[in-house]
C-alpha cells in the first residue's frame, strides 16, 4: 500500500515538470512585445468648442403700409437692392364706411361752423367801419374805437381757423376715400416706401392681397422685409455645460457647409442671460458678428452653419498625442517612456500645456528628436481558424 502512493507521488511530480518544461518552451516560442515610437511635432492647438445655428442679418426691417387696402402694384423684387425712399409697392384703399361717413359729417359740421364765423365777422366788420367813421368825427373815444377793432380782428381770425379746420377735414375725407389728397405728392398713404437701404429679402404678398395698416391694435402686414447684407451675424445655441466657458469678444470660425465647408471669421458679441430649456436642457442663445471675407464672398441669409468658438490657442508648440502620456500611479504627475536604444525606454517626467484632448503641447521635459514609447497599442485581432472542409 505504501509502495502504491509512492509511485502516485512520483508520478504527479514527474506531470509537473513536464508541464513546467513545456510552458516555458511555448513561452519562449511566442513573439517578444515590440513596442512603437513616435517623434513630437510642431502643431498649433486650438481648445474650441462648437455651436449650431445660422447666418442671418443683423437687421432686419418689415416694410408696412400706413393705410389699409388692397396691393395695386409692386415695384420690387426679392434680391433687389434699395435705397430708403424707393418706391416699393401702391396701395389701392378700400375705404372703411364708418371712417367714411364719420369724415362726411366733420366736414358737415366743419362747414356750419365755417357759417356761424363767416356772420360773426360779417357782423364785427359792419360795426368796426360805423366805429371808424364816427371816430374820424370825433363822436366816439380811441378806446371805443379800440374795443371794435379788437373784436373785429378776433372774428376775422375765427373765420380764418375754421376755413383751415374745414380744409382739413376734406383732406382727411379725401384720405380716407382714396388714401390721398392734394399736396401730399409723393407722402401719399398709397405709396409704400424703403425706410432703411439694403437688399430686399422676401416680398410676401402680391398683387391682389388685402393689407392691414399698422397700428396700436395691429402689428401690420409685412409688404417686404429689408436688410443690409453686408452686416450678417450667427445666431445659434450652446448647452449650458459650455456657457460657462465662453465669454464675449471670442474669436469664432463659421463654417458654412452650403458654401463646400467655407470658414468666415466673426467675434462673439452677445450670449443670453437666460437659458431656453429645450429637449431636456438648457440652451443659451449666442450671436456673433461676420467679418468682412477678402474675397467679399455673398453669404444668403438663413444658410445653417456651424461656429467653432476659440477658447484658447497655442500656436507652433512642441507637441505629441495625448495617448502617449502616462500618469505616476503615486504622486499624479504626467510622464513619457523615451527610447534610449532598441526596445529599451526609461522614464521621462513633462509639463504638459494646452491639449484639444487629441494633441497636448509639451513645455518641458523632451525634444523634438525624442522617440516617445506607444505604451497603449491595440493588440492584432487572432486570426481565426477555420474549421470547415
Amino acid at each position: 500500500m505504501k509502495r502504491k502512493g509512492t509511485i502516485i507521488l512520483l508520478s504527479v511530480i514527474v506531470l509537473s515538470v513536464i508541464a513546467g518544461i513545456w510552458y516555458i518552451v511555448v513561452k519562449d516560442l511566442e513573439d517578444p512585445v515590440e513596442y512603437a515610437t513616435e517623434m513630437p511635432e510642431q502643431r498649433t492647438i486650438v481648445k474650441e468648442t462648437v455651436a449650431t445655428g445660422s447666418i442671418v442679418p443683423k437687421e432686419e426691417v418689415n416694410i408696412k403700409p400706413n393705410i389699409s387696402g388692397v396691393i395695386e402694384t409692386i415695384h420690387v423684387e426679392a434680391g433687389e437692392y434699395v435705397e430708403a425712399g424707393d418706391l416699393i409697392a401702391d396701395i389701392k384703399v378700400v375705404p372703411n364706411v364708418s371712417s367714411l361717413t364719420s369724415a362726411k359729417n366733420s366736414i358737415a359740421s366743419q362747414r356750419n361752423a365755417v357759417e356761424t364765423a363767416k356772420l360773426a365777422f360779417d357782423n364785427q366788420t359792419a360795426i368796426y367801419n360805423r366805429q371808424k367813421e364816427l371816430f374820424n368825427k370825433g363822436v366816439i373815444s380811441a378806446n371805443d374805437f379800440d374795443i371794435a377793432q379788437n373784436n373785429y380782428n378776433n372774428a376775422r381770425q375765427r373765420f380764418e381757423q375754421e376755413k383751415v379746420a374745414l380744409t382739413g377735414a376734406s383732406q382727411n375725407y379725401d384720405i380716407i376715400r382714396t388714401g390721398t389728397t392734394a399736396g401730399l405728392g409723393e407722402y401719399a398713404n398709397t405709396n409704400v416706401r424703403a425706410t432703411v437701404s439694403g437688399m430686399v429679402l422676401d416680398v410676401p404678398v402680391k398683387v391682389g392681397n388685402q393689407v392691414i395698416e399698422a397700428n396700436n391694435f395691429n402689428e401690420g402686414t409685412a409688404i417686404a422685409l429689408i436688410a443690409d447684407v453686408n452686416k450678417m451675424i450667427f445666431e445659434g445655441k450652446v448647452d449650458e455645460s459650455e456657457v460657462g466657458k465662453i465669454k464675449e469678444g471670442l474669436p469664432l470660425e463659421i463654417t458654412v457647409g452650403a458654401y463646400d465647408n467655407k470658414k468666415f471669421d466673426a467675434v462673439l458679441d452677445y450670449i443670453a442671460p437666460k437659458g431656453v430649456a429645450e429637449n431636456g436642457a438648457i440652451q443659451f442663445a449666442i450671436k456673433g458678428t461676420l467679418k468682412q471675407s477678402e474675397d467679399n464672398s455673398f453669404v444668403r441669409a438663413g444658410l445653417s452653419a456651424n461656429a467653432s468658438i476659440i477658447l484658447d490657442k497655442a500656436e507652433d508648440v512642441l507637441a505629441i498625442k495625448e495617448a502617449l502620456v502616462q500618469y505616476d500611479p503615486t504622486t499624479k504627475k504626467p510622464f513619457v517612456e523615451v527610447a534610449v536604444g532598441d526596445q529599451e525606454f526609461e522614464k521621462r517626467d513633462i509639463e504638459l500645456g494646452l491639449s484639444n484632448g487629441i494633441y497636448v503641447e509639451i513645455k518641458s521635459g523632451i525634444t523634438s528628436n525624442d522617440r516617445i514609447k506607444v505604451w497603449n497599442a491595440l493588440k492584432p485581432a487572432a486570426t481565426a481558424t477555420n474549421y470547415g472542409g
